[in-house]
């Protein structure tokens, strides 16, 4: 390197976006992703050891996939080397492993291949890293936004580990906002700001688990904002508002106002007003909610307060909280407002809930009924001498699939505790449970 390529590397470095400064050096400046970074897990001690094998980090924007791979580039005593998949070509490819070979051969000295959107290769491309990873003449990094069981190749799966990066939590995003305001090295220290703390928590829960568009957000309200008479930077919750394009609602996740409103939202759903449930997902979703947290609500709900009043209630919140899971947002905005004004709309009945809140009372308070013997297991060794089993009728050989036999135990028998109401669906159960028993 010459002096001007030195000076012009310095000069990109200080130039560059905060997000990009502010990206972490060695493992412990790494914020988040615990459950795969904490210390004894199996992608620390590989990092910390040098004994990384083939990975591909797989993630929302802004979790630090890339990030990561610098960090391994630090540590690493490997032959670091890197492409983004949206630009480069097989000559890249063949240039890289024929540079591998030489470099382990001359030196002995590995070398890591990190692709950045990976899968953005297509099959053929994807195929001819596949011997290189296969006879360790590369260590392959992928990063991915989608799936990797998708959009990766099976057979390069197969030689890799996947590593799932989550959203970072709000917890998270504080810490990195906190540092880019005050670090003078990487950060924006040297301007003097300061920022308040509605200003941080409603920074931290609008960038939705990505550290970027927080940081983003840090650097323009910095970069835009004069400071007051003292000198000082003073970065409010009107300034984060204006930066952000999106005003503040009156949400605090550990606070009253997360429980009502996610108590106003399942009242809506229950009260089978699909307009108030939408709007009160809205102001959930605008805040920054967990989409699985919606998701669980709406799938109680459906069970609580629909019932069998309307059985496919349940199926459409179940498959809204896995579609939830797998697309993220913001499409998930749909699914969930689908979800709840099926809900919402629906036929209610909460006798499953009476049900089972009346038995669990009485099993509390006759904990010892005993189960009648015709119904007891019949098929070990010596059942039926004990009368076990012995007369039970099998409801399939008669008409209706119905035969009356006592199923409760004698202490407990003619309790009623599913009383089947005239709502939806739960009125063709009555009569047809009416029509089997000839009432």
């Amino acid at each position: 390197m010459d002096l001007f390529d030195y000076m012009r590397e310095t000069s990109m470095k200080q130039e560059a976006p905060l997000a990009s400064r502010m990206r972490p050096t060695t493992l412990d400046e790494v914020v988040g992703q615990q459950h795969i970074l904490g210390k004894g897990m199996l992608l620390y001690r590989a990092i910390t050891t040098d004994k990384l094998s083939s990975v591909i980090f797989y993630g929302p924007p802004g979790t630090g996939k890339t990030t990561l791979a610098r960090v391994i580039a630090n540590t690493t005593k490997a032959q670091f080397t890197q492409l983004n998949a949206t630009v480069a070509g097989k000559k890249d490819m063949e240039d890289i492993t024929k540079q591998a070979k030489e470099t382990y051969g001359m030196y002995g000295r590995r070398t890591i291949l990190f692709i950045d959107e990976i899968h953005r290769f297509n099959k053929g491309q994807q195929d001819y890293l596949l011997p290189f990873v296969e006879d360790g003449t590369v260590v392959l990094i992928g990063a991915t936004t989608e799936n990797p069981f998708f959009e990766v190749n099976g057979a390069l799966l197969s030689r890799s580990m996947i590593f799932e990066l989550k959203p970072l939590s709000r917890e998270d995003i504080e810490v990195l906002i906190h540092r880019a305001v005050e670090d003078r090295e990487k950060g924006m220290g040297s301007y003097n700001a300061e920022i308040e703390p509605d200003a941080v928590h409603f920074l931290s829960d609008i960038a939705g688990g990505d550290a970027r568009r927080a940081l983003n957000a840090i650097e323009l309200a910095i970069l835009s904002t004069a400071p007051d008479e003292d000198g000082k930077i003073r970065l409010t919750l009107a300034v984060m508002e204006s930066c952000v394009q999106k005003r503040a609602v009156r949400y605090d996740k550990d606070g009253d106002n997360h429980y009502d409103t996610i108590s106003a939202f399942i009242k809506s759903m229950r009260g089978s007003d699909p307009d108030a449930a939408i709007y009160y997902l809205a102001r959930m979703l605008y805040s920054g909610e967990d989409v699985k947290f919606i998701a669980r609500r709406i799938m109680i709900c459906a069970s609580e307060d629909v019932g069998n009043a309307d059985p496919q209630a349940l199926q459409v919140a179940v498959a809204a909280a896995q579609a939830v899971e797998r697309i993220g947002m913001p499409e998930s905005q749909i699914i969930l407002a689908q979800a709840a004004a099926y809900v919402a709309t629906a036929p209610k009945s909460n006798s499953s809930v009476n049900a089972i809140s009346a038995a669990m009372d009485y099993v509390g308070k006759h904990p010892q009924a005993q189960i009648p013997a015709h119904l007891q297991d019949a098929h070990y060794k010596g059942a039926k001498k004990l009368g076990h089993g012995v007369e039970y009728k099998y409801a399939h050989d008669y008409p209706n699939h119905y035969v009356e036999q006592q199923y409760l135990p004698d202490d407990v028998r003619g309790t009623v505790f599913y009383e089947l109401s005239d709502q939806g669906y739960e009125k063709k159960l009555k009569e047809w449970m009416e029509y089997i028993k000839g009432e």
